[in-house]
């Protein structure tokens, strides 16, 4: 079969692939980024580049995507273009990932107050040596002394541990130090050292995110957060959201390439770490992890396809603790993995890492968390119950399924204020407008409403004498960012149907959080503390949010940001065996409702979709 070349520019890499292969797959194949909402099903849009040199025709229902003006300069859908020459492909701005805001830590990087007593340690022994009296075997002597230290405990120990053991006893004067793994009930010898290493003794705290993969490096003597490096998750080239990449996992790319991409993103940041701490790959022993059911899935390299199907069962809610290298993890050889445990399909490990990361589980009064995102994923309860739900707010809060949406990176619009006429916007990295992430539509909407530019169905008030308001094809559109000013040349604006979209996706969050309150008997009013989770609510207006209908109206001062509850929670699991035996109950012990069968739920929807809500009266200090 023929072969071509596919240079891509700015990356300046160079792949060589069969005839036929799409672009989208000859960038993979280099490690190349190129934006994808779909999956490569050719439906988003979203990854448009340009053919500079060579001949290349995308499929005829991708030409829908461009204007004329675009086709003639050579844009194509890279999912949906062949390669039959050798090709040079310019990646254009909207499509690259570039300068990601990630949410890398919570508001600081201590953990709350828990026992230090990590999963993996190390110990120091100086044992006696046999004599006539005490003739015991080697690794009972071992296991003797280790006893005495944490009680009466099995300690399991694999074969690879016996075979030196013996010389190394005896050349080291009785000197050891032995790396135990607390799994379950029981622990496990992991290594036996010769002398005192007992002082290096490392480990990570990992948030495998559907956005994003963040990592902590930590000094599990001690607690210390060394560092913490985040990255976008690699997998996005098979799709944007947790559902395009099952599909493309359960279909025509198989598991393997998506795990590869997750492991492939998490050794980057290990060793990054590794290199700017001065911290050697072998003394880091221990790794736990913390992401949505999916995710923990593509991870451990679990079929994920019975999740999205009726009646939506995953694989497993708990995990075996491995060893990381069986996944290809590059920690310490003999070092181990600990993934937190899931309630259900779509309520995962970093739903349980953050409820334990807040306390709720150890209070008695009554606490909630929301985490949002492409779902919204909220918890409440206190040390006697607790109860959860998911709702799928799709994409939009992620800049997807809107006109000009985007990521937060390089180039979004992330804030909008319209005061007396005049429109500002602050664009991430002080760069121009290349189009506008999450938190820039949440309050695009919220500016549009409050100055009566749209009513409270998100409809735009056409007679209204607005430059910035235009119609095009009878479809009305506002102008957050004139052509001139943006990167592209072209207008950033929000359309109606991206506002329709955004009140479908507020409402689905208020929606949950209604019906779970509902559903156990209780008022907003009730809930001493509101958490509110995950990178994108970092950076939420809270007064915005509240005011178009996704955040209940409560005291300001009962909603706090917590940042990335996820790794937080995950740091406390590997530095306290209590946290992760709390985060085992908590996943156990935590009743998830099913809302696409709760027949409220849809009910507060539809209820839901307006600006803020039907029932004004949930609003009280909303004044438009």
């Amino acid at each position: 079969m023929k072969t071509y070349t596919v240079h891509f520019l700015p990356a300046d890499v160079t792949a060589e692939v069969e005839d036929g292969v799409t672009i989208a797959d000859a960038a993979q194949s280099v490690d190349v980024f190129i934006n994808n909402l779909c999956g490569g099903q050719g439906l988003c849009g979203k990854c448009r580049v340009q053919i500079a040199k060579g001949r290349a025709q995308t499929e005829e229902d991708a030409k829908k995507f461009f204007s004329p003006d675009e086709l003639m300069k050579g844009y194509v859908l890279a999912c949906q273009t062949p390669v039959h020459d050798n090709l040079e492909v310019v990646i254009p701005p909207e499509s690259r990932m570039e300068d990601s805001k990630i949410m890398i830590g919570g508001p600081t990087d201590e953990s709350p107050k828990t026992e230090l007593k990590p999963i993996v340690k190390k110990v120091y022994l100086e044992l006696p040596p046999p004599t006539g009296e005490d003739n015991v075997p080697d690794i009972e002597r071992i296991s003797r002394e280790l006893r005495k230290q944490f009680g009466w405990h099995a300690f399991d120990v694999p074969l690879d541990c016996l075979q030196h053991l013996s010389d190394n006893l005896r050349q080291n004067d009785w000197k050891v130090t032995v790396t135990l793994a607390k799994t379950g009930d029981r622990y496990r010898i992991l290594k036996i050292h010769p002398g005192d290493t007992s002082h290096a003794n490392y480990g990570l705290a990992i948030d495998v995110g559907t956005t994003t993969v963040v990592v902590q490096l930590v000094d599990m003597n001690t607690g210390k957060v060394l560092g913490s490096e985040g990255r976008h998750n690699q997998q996005a080239t098979y799709g944007e959201d947790v559902i395009s990449r099952v599909i493309y996992a359960c279909g025509k790319g198989g598991l393997a390439p998506v795990q590869k991409a997750v492991i492939r993103n998490i050794n980057e940041l290990i060793k990054k770490l590794s290199t700017d701490h001065n911290v050697p790959i072998e003394e880091i022993n221990a790794a736990v992890a913390a992401g949505n059911t999916t995710m923990s899935h593509f991870l451990l390299g679990l079929s994920p396809c019975s999740i999205r199907l009726d009646p939506y069962v995953p694989t497993a809610d708990e995990f075996p603790q491995i060893r990381a290298e069986q996944i290809g993890i590059r920690i310490n050889p003999r070092g181990v993995l600990q993934t937190i445990p899931c309630v259900a399909s779509y309520v995962g490990g970093d739903i349980v890492a953050g409820v334990m990361s807040c306390g709720i589980p150890e209070h008695e009064e009554i606490r909630g968390l929301i985490d949002i995102g492409t779902n919204g994923e909220i918890a409440i309860g206190n040390k006697d119950w607790l109860v959860c739900c998911s709702a799928s707010a799709g994409p939009a809060f992620e800049g997807g399924g809107t006109r000009c949406g985007m990521r937060a990176v390089k180039g979004a619009i992330e804030k909008v204020v319209i005061s007396e006429g005049q429109l500002d916007y602050q664009v991430i990295g002080n760069a121009k407008p290349r189009g506008i992430c999450g938190s820039g539509l949440i309050d695009c909407i919220h500016e549009l409403v409050k100055n009566g530019i749209i009513d409270p169905l998100g409809k735009f008030q056409r007679d209204r004498k607005d430059e910035r308001l235009r119609i095009e094809d009878n479809i009305p559109e506002f102008i957050i960012a004139y052509p001139e000013e943006t990167e592209s040349g072209a207008a950033v604006v929000i359309t109606e149907s991206d506002i329709d979209n955004l009140i479908k996706s507020k409402g689905a969050v208020f929606a949950a959080i209604k019906s779970l309150t509902d559903y156990i008997g209780l008022g907003f009013d009730m809930i001493e503390t509101f958490y509110v989770a995950g990178g994108f609510g970092s950076y939420l207006d809270i007064s915005k949010s509240i005011a178009i209908g996704l955040l209940p109206d409560i005291s300001r001062e009962k909603i706090q940001f917590i940042g990335n509850s996820s790794l937080t929670g995950a740091r406390m699991a590997l530095l306290s065996e209590t946290a992760m035996e709390t985060c085992i109950n908590v996943s156990r012990s935590m009743t998830n409702i099913e809302l696409s069968t709760y027949q409220p739920f849809t009910e507060e929807y539809i209820a839901a979709l307006f600006l803020p809500h039907t029932n004004r009266k949930l609003f009280p200090s909303v004044t438009y």
